[in-house]
């Protein structure tokens, strides 16, 4: 009997220690940082992610308008398992969805997903910048999700950067205080201090730092080419992507002087007598008075600090960030309207219209973009449109990397219209750039349904994130042109090269040659430039380093 009860107990512990083997094996995830221990979760698919990590100290008060500064040490161990805050913005764009615990100039967060089961990986690293034309966007957005990512093999990571007044606002009275004798460019600072922070802390979390590439949509496409351009950030990485955007032609930065006028104006429609008044207010009076009409936009600029001259120039003389880059563009980057207005295609009003933006040089213009059949104008009109928003600054960027950068870049057009919105969505439709405007009238006729990839269509498709959208009817091709797509960039963040096993094959560009671009479709395929002529000529209107 004795021996019958001591089995029972030995069963009984054996047991005990495989419950207590398994708890152990679903415990929170920790890691290490330079600031401290954060504690993450750990998710369905045995990834491991730490959100709301702090890079910096909170950019609030004396802060507001400096240069990020080394986040604060902490004791015990740190939560990591929600979104920080989201940097100060209105809610402008209707294709964004937040999971962030609200709005604050607290915001100098980011966010870790690894598959790593420990530090001694050395993972492949991909940085992630959000868009939102410099007023909104979250590290935070389903869209960039790290997660599909870390399920190939790559620590993804998401950054948050200020926004707005409070990321680009340049003043006289902000320059004389700066060490540098520069103002404004605040979010491209807070990007460099998160990749220097990746540097630092990345292995903790199973990465390289020696692996690191960078990339971004839109605004975090100019962001990425910005980081290639200043000497401050330039070495931080080791591959860069870039969809739809660059410093590099119809969006550069403006002058230190400019930038400070702006701020100057901004001031003063503020009630603000001094740059003490100005950081004495309230954010959220600061973020609605830029809403109001007639107050400048802030932009980029020429600081001579974080960018000494032109990114243009930096790129002609070689000055930039010598990696490999892949970067490309959408079919349908901006609507037929914002050339046409209301008027029929015709080549009478096209012409019409082209005139007016180009008063002495419409006949070049209409030698490279032109058409007869209203079909052909309607597409004249879109890529006119399209090239002057944001393709031409993008293909300029490869075409100078290409001559300069001493490394491949890939180039890449996407081509994939998003299908129809699900019946929920009513009658909402798809806005000019990727949002979805809703309209309270229901019998209100609805925006024709782009034939091409609208700006921001690609980023769900290319980071594996489809089903996190739940205003499209995503199908079996649209999941097809995904893996094609994710597999592109997952072996171009391996590797620094897009080629891989069962893909089409994509070359790298030859300077002085007509440049190989991967068509992104259902039938993705590579073809070789055909519109090189309507680049140049756009070129024709920048000044040359």
């Amino acid at each position: 009997m004795k021996t019958v009860l001591m089995m029972l107990a030995l069963t009984a512990l054996t047991g005990t220690g495989a419950v207590l083997s398994d708890a152990t094996a679903q415990t929170a995830p920790r890691a290490k940082t330079v600031n401290g221990v954060v504690e993450g979760n750990l998710e369905a698919s045995g990834v491991r992610s730490f959100k709301g990590v702090p890079f910096a100290k909170p950019p609030v008060g004396d802060l507001r308008w400096k240069a990020p500064q080394p986040a604060e040490n902490w004791t015990g161990v740190r939560d990591a398992k929600t979104f920080g805050p989201r940097a100060m913005q209105r809610a402008v764009f209707g294709d964004m969805n937040f999971r962030s615990n609200g709005v604050s100039e607290d915001c100098l967060y980011l966010n870790v997903w690894t598959p790593a089961k420990s530090e001694k990986e050395k993972l492949p690293v991909l940085v992630y910048f959000y868009g939102g034309g410099f007023i909104a966007g979250d590290g935070s957005e389903p869209r960039y999700d790290g997660e599909s990512m870390a399920k190939r093999g790559i620590v993804s990571v998401t950054v948050n950067y200020r926004l707005g007044v409070f990321g680009l606002m340049a003043h006289p009275e902000l320059t004389k205080e700066s060490p540098n004798k520069a103002s404004g460019n605040y979010g491209f600072m807070d990007q460099q201090a998160a990749l220097a922070w990746v540097q630092k802390n990345i292995a903790a979390f199973g990465g390289d730092p020696k692996r690191v590439t960078i990339a971004g949509e839109s605004a975090g496409s100019m962001s990425v080419s910005a980081m290639m351009t200043s000497p401050l950030s330039k070495n931080l990485f080791s591959a860069a992507i870039g969809e739809s955007g660059s410093l590099l032609g119809t969006l550069s930065p403006v002058t230190l002087a400019e930038a400070e006028q702006s701020g100057v104006k901004f001031a003063e429609a503020v009630g603000a007598k001094s740059l003490a008044d100005l950081r004495a207010m309230p954010a959220d009076q600061l973020l609605e008075a830029t809403a109001k009409p007639n107050l400048p936009r802030f932009s980029a600029n020429i600081d001579g600090y974080f960018f000494p001259k032109p990114a243009a120039a930096i790129f002609a003389a070689g000055e930039q960030a010598k990696v490999p880059l892949l970067v490309g563009w959408n079919s349908e980057e901006m609507s037929a309207r914002m050339v046409m207005g209301q008027e029929k295609p015709t080549p009478e009003s096209f012409r019409a219209a082209v005139q007016k933006l180009y008063p002495n040089r419409a006949d070049d213009a209409l030698k490279v973009y032109n058409g007869t059949t209203e079909e052909e104008i309607q597409q004249a009109a879109t890529d006119l449109a399209g090239d002057r928003f944001i393709g031409f600054s993008t293909w300029k960027w490869s075409d100078m990397q290409a001559q300069t950068g001493g490394h491949p870049v890939y180039r890449y057009y996407y081509a994939r219209p998003r299908p129809a919105m699900v019946p929920e969505m009513g009658n909402a439709s798809a806005g000019l750039a990727g949002g979805v405007v809703r309209n309270a009238d229901p019998n209100a006729p609805k925006i024709p349904q782009a034939k091409g990839a609208v700006h921001s269509a690609e980023i769900e498709y290319a980071l594996g994130n489809l089903s996190t959208n739940k205003v499209f009817a995503w199908g079996p091709d649209d999941y097809k042109v995904s893996q094609t797509m994710q597999t592109y960039f997952e072996n171009f963040v391996k590797n620094h090269n897009p080629n891989g096993k069962g893909l089409p094959k994509w070359d790298p560009i030859k300077a002085g040659s007509p440049a190989p671009v991967m068509i992104i479709d259902v039938n993705t395929r590579q073809e070789t430039e055909k519109h090189r002529d309507r680049y140049l000529f756009l070129d024709e209107f920048f000044p040359k380093p």
